[in-house]
């Protein structure tokens, strides 16, 4: 299998999908050259008119895209970073949210908003925010944030086939990570969670970036005695319920972790689930870790300081178990 990073087995998906499915056609901002990242690299060569340059404008680039999957097509739509698609803010929860819903079940908006989100050197606050929670909240949006480029592939294949509008999140640090990706076409099917670490002791349930670096602190717990189960959620809507409850189930413990704000973030839907679940059989309250609950700032020191890594989710967890360091007590 070749090795490809995220960007390249995103790209690698809609090359996949497009040569299968006429009714595949994708639209944003400076597309036809590869847009902001390169994931749409080449694919005006082979596609031509299907790979559409729009004006600078969100609410016209996603009202478009509405209106031609409300009448058969399958727009793939970038809005570059996921800030930008509040710009569109209207015609994503008003209208490709709720026209199935209005309809009584007789239209379909099957699209998918490609929008990179998280933290990158020192982007700043317009550029670097985690805003799926946002999204999560509004019924009729399906929300994916995968942590892999075999993740990545699968999951656009499955959520352009999806007949619902899909925020597809992309986090910008973990674009350039590689990995084998088969070629051809196959689904990771939304909704499902993967564990991708065996523990008994505590359980880390995280998505996206902190996926990977939940993996990191499962490691570094590991020398403390601390034996970790790591749940990476992929989809965060619809969410995988069964899978989380059955690992905090065995452990007793549950940290949740995202980029994205701890104030009113999606770990806090996630830890009021386990906690309304299984509170009699939790060891230990159910601990959130995230970000400080201010704008992201340029200054690389203070980004750090603001949004967490691996050793904030080992510090959390190590509060979970009851074995706290002295320099875990910094940790937000």
């Amino acid at each position: 299998m070749p090795l490809l990073s995220m960007g390249q087995a995103t790209n690698d998906a809609m090359r996949v999908v497009m040569r299968i499915d006429p009714t595949v056609v994708v639209t944003g901002l400076d597309i036809r050259w590869g847009g902001s990242f390169g994931q749409f690299r080449g694919l005006y060569d082979e596609f031509g008119e299907r790979v559409l340059d729009m004006p600078i404008s969100e609410a016209l680039i996603v009202g478009a895209a509405v209106g031609a999957a409300s009448r058969g097509l399958r727009p793939v739509v970038s809005m570059s970073f996921v800030e930008f698609a509040l710009g569109a803010i209207d015609e994503i929860v008003n209208q490709a949210a709720k026209l199935r819903a209005i309809f009584g079940g007789q239209a379909r908006v099957p699209m998918v908003l490609r929008c990179a989100d998280g933290v990158i050197r020192s982007a700043a606050a317009q550029h670097s925010e985690s805003l799926e929670a946002l999204f999560a909240h509004v019924p009729g949006l399906k929300v994916v944030a995968p942590s892999t480029a075999y993740d990545a592939k699968g999951l656009l294949i499955s959520a352009i086939a999806d007949d619902n509008p899909v925020i597809f999140l992309e986090n910008k640090r973990i674009q350039p990570t590689k990995a084998e990706v088969p070629e051809g076409l196959y689904q990771v099917p939304l909704g499902e969670a993967v564990v991708r670490r065996q523990g008994s002791d505590l359980t880390i349930i995280a998505y996206s970036i902190q996926a990977v670096n939940a993996l990191q602190a499962a490691e570094a717990l590991a020398w403390d005695g601390i034996d970790a189960d790591v749940i990476d959620l992929r989809s965060i809507v619809p969410l995988d319920v069964e899978t989380v409850m059955r690992s905090v189930r065995k452990t007793r413990h549950a940290v949740v972790a995202h980029e994205a704000w701890t104030f009113g973030g999606f770990g806090a839907e996630v830890a009021a689930q386990i906690q309304e679940a299984l509170f009699e059989e939790l060891d230990a309250p159910v601990i959130r870790v995230g970000a400080r609950h201010t704008h992201n700032p340029f200054a690389p020191g203070l980004e750090r300081a603001v949004v967490l890594a691996a050793e904030e989710i080992a510090a959390a967890a190590r509060r979970v178990a009851g074995r706290v360091r002295r320099s875990d007590r910094r940790a937000p």
